[in-house]
């Protein structure tokens, strides 16, 4: 490959220790000021800060040309972190993997070879859902997000995972609600890529309808690739 991968650790405000992978430029030189490109996924079904070989393909092709990509796995990811790690994303889905992210993203800002004004975000499926609560709840931190298959409504996504992890929806309804990016997409600010497929049998396309529909009743520019 043509990058550097290395691993990493970084305390949040919160006193939670999250792990990450960062590549780099194979000229990197610590002197200089980097725009960084954050991969997510976040989700209790996968890690992303783990021994693979590479970097998201998409982020891996602009590393070269000058930029830093980074994953985070942040609490309920399944690494070997114990119980109340694994159990604490448990009706907290889109909440505390958020605010995980968007912590952990501000003390990494603070690293002199980090463009803070010139950060990116990007995730697929659970990772376009963080995409799209990072953008819309932390636009002082992220500028662009690209999501793709996002879940923007928790009440759409298949009962036997999202009930799995977040309860019944008429006994869980204020989290529902605060994990939806739906519900935040009002404080849009940095530049946004939507991307789905109407054929999506997984992430159905209402998801994106209803985004949209937020968006433009708010008046929000986005950019949409269906």
């Amino acid at each position: 490959r043509d990058y550097t991968l290395e691993k990493f650790k970084v305390k949040t405000i919160d006193n939670v220790e999250l792990d990450g992978i960062m590549a780099k430029p194979l000229d990197f030189d610590a002197s200089k000021k980097y725009p960084l490109f954050f991969f997510v996924y976040g989700e209790p079904m996968s890690a992303v800060a783990n021994d693979v070989p590479n970097f998201n393909s998409y982020i891996a092709a602009l590393i070269p040309k000058g930029y830093i990509g980074i994953a985070l796995d942040n609490r309920g990811t399944p690494v070997f972190k114990g119980t109340e790690w694994r159990k604490s994303i448990y009706k907290n889905i889109g909440i505390i993997n958020t605010r995980d992210q968007a912590m952990a993203a501000k003390e990494i800002l603070k690293w002199n070879f980090i463009d803070k004004d010139r950060v990116a975000v990007h995730g697929w499926s659970g990772g376009g859902a963080v995409t799209l609560n990072l953008m819309f709840q932390y636009p002082e931190i992220y500028k662009t997000g690209i999501a793709i298959a996002a879940v923007t409504d928790q009440h759409f996504y298949d009962n036997i995972y999202t009930e799995r992890y977040m309860g019944l929806p008429t006994e869980n309804a204020a989290a529902y609600a605060q994990a939806s990016p739906v519900t935040h997409a009002k404080n849009l600010k940095g530049n946004l890529l939507y991307i789905d497929g109407t054929g999506d049998d997984n992430v159905h396309y209402k998801n994106a309808e209803v985004l949209i529909n937020e968006l433009v009743k708010y008046g929000k520019m986005f950019d949409l690739m269906i």
